[in-house]
């Protein structure tokens, strides 16, 4: 296969995009990465383009119509895609899948979400039965927050397999809120957390569904944000005028579905997320091992705990342990989530994914924030799931040889 580097990646600031309509986030995103190389939007050859509520919050399909609508993109090859939250990995692997194809040499991929209205508020039930769709029609009945409480029951399945604490998932929450803190596009940027915080019943944060221990700090954020990566060849480089020396490689990718229905399935050991880990390993030539950066879907903080196995970085059923030892610092065996992840930096679900593989470059090429750019990083892995451990998303990242 031909390799392929990530070329420019570029997001917004996550939180609200306000009145900023639907077209003008898929143009912004576009323009904006352009920018950060100085290359025109002609110069790509295809596109995918990915978010998950644009039929259901923004009444908008066709999403590829309105991004050849950017001058240089018409009549390219451009689709849209829909992976649930692991959408944004998805438009990634689709635009590589092309470049494999042969079908060009250089490729964007665009992910947003717009969950906010253009005064920034939310409605938290609407929301809530919006994301429900993305679950098994029998298992979201009687759930007014269906992903919340889908999440708090694989949370307390895994506290009671493994004898872990709400403590020791509150931990994982606690370094987020602490990263997110030098991350300039961070949601929850101006916020800061204790662990005794994380775990009193006060305020906001409080028990999600009755009986069950997922809390409010235990949750990632309703975010509006785009996000977008142009990759390419090493013909699609040269055309581009990037050195190859300053990209990143998407060494390896995996991907990987589960049954939708969570019951009867192993959710603290997903067998797809597994496959599609170990896939992008076997390609890039790599093993956990090799990765001291990584990024993970931490949705809720069971995911933080899980995809920290799921990378290889813990056995199964110590991955809040390894947060908990300080390992997952920056400073620490494998700096995980220093963007501040899903629970911090924000979760607009159609960029999250390419918001990983992005940040994740940047700490490669040594261009995160000081205070959480992990020392010598060799390679990175990201985790991208969808719906309830359903649909997964992997790769391996390294820099350019």
């Amino acid at each position: 296969m031909k390799p392929i580097y990530i070329a420019a990646y570029h997001q917004s600031r996550f939180g609200k995009l306000m009145d900023m309509p639907v077209p003008a986030i898929i143009n912004n995103a576009i323009q904006g990465v352009c920018r950060e190389i100085g290359a025109p939007a002609s110069a790509l050859d295809v596109g995918s383009i990915g978010a998950a509520c644009n039929f259901s919050l923004n009444e908008q399909g066709l999403l590829a119509g309105l991004m050849a609508m950017t001058p240089g993109l018409e009549g390219k090859p451009i689709e849209a895609v829909e992976n649930a939250c692991a959408t944004g990995g998805q438009a990634v692997l689709s635009v590589v899948q092309k470049l494999q194809l042969g079908m060009g040499e250089t490729g964007i991929a665009v992910g947003y979400e717009k969950m906010r209205d253009a005064e920034g508020k939310m409605d938290g039930k609407l929301i809530g039965r919006v994301l429900g769709y993305f679950s098994f029609p029998g298992e979201r009945e009687g759930k007014v927050f269906v992903f919340p409480h889908l999440f708090a029951e694989v949370m307390q399945a895994y506290m009671a397999e493994y004898g872990v604490t709400e403590k020791d998932l509150a931990a994982i929450a606690v370094q987020e809120y602490a990263n997110a803190k030098f991350n300039p596009c961070a949601q929850m940027n101006k916020v800061q957390i204790t662990l005794e915080q994380a775990l009193k019943i006060e305020g906001l944060n409080r028990y999600v569904v009755e009986g069950l221990p997922l809390k409010t700090y235990d949750c990632s954020q309703i975010t509006d944000g785009y996000a977008a990566l142009i990759v390419a060849t090493e013909e699609g480089l040269k055309r581009l005028g990037v050195r190859r020396a300053d990209c990143i490689q998407i060494a390896g990718w995996g991907q990987a579905t589960d049954p939708l229905r969570k019951e009867g399935r192993d959710v603290l050991r997903p067998a797809g997320a597994y496959r599609a880990m170990r896939t992008a390993y076997e390609m890039a030539g790599a093993k956990p091992g090799d990765v001291n950066v990584a990024e993970v879907h931490d949705c809720f903080t069971v995911m933080g705990a899980i995809g920290t196995e799921v990378i290889g970085k813990a056995e199964a059923g110590r991955g809040a342990r390894y947060w908990v030892e300080g390992k997952a610092r920056a400073d620490g065996e494998c700096g995980i989530n220093t963007s501040g992840g899903l629970i911090a930096k924000g979760h607009p679900i159609g960029a999250t994914g390419i918001a990983m593989i992005g940040w994740a470059a940047q700490q490669l090429l040594g261009k995160a924030p000081v205070e959480t750019q992990v020392k010598n990083p060799r390679a990175a892995a990201t985790f991208n799931i969808g719906g309830p451990i359903c649909a997964s998303v992997c790769t391996v990242l390294r820099p350019a040889s």
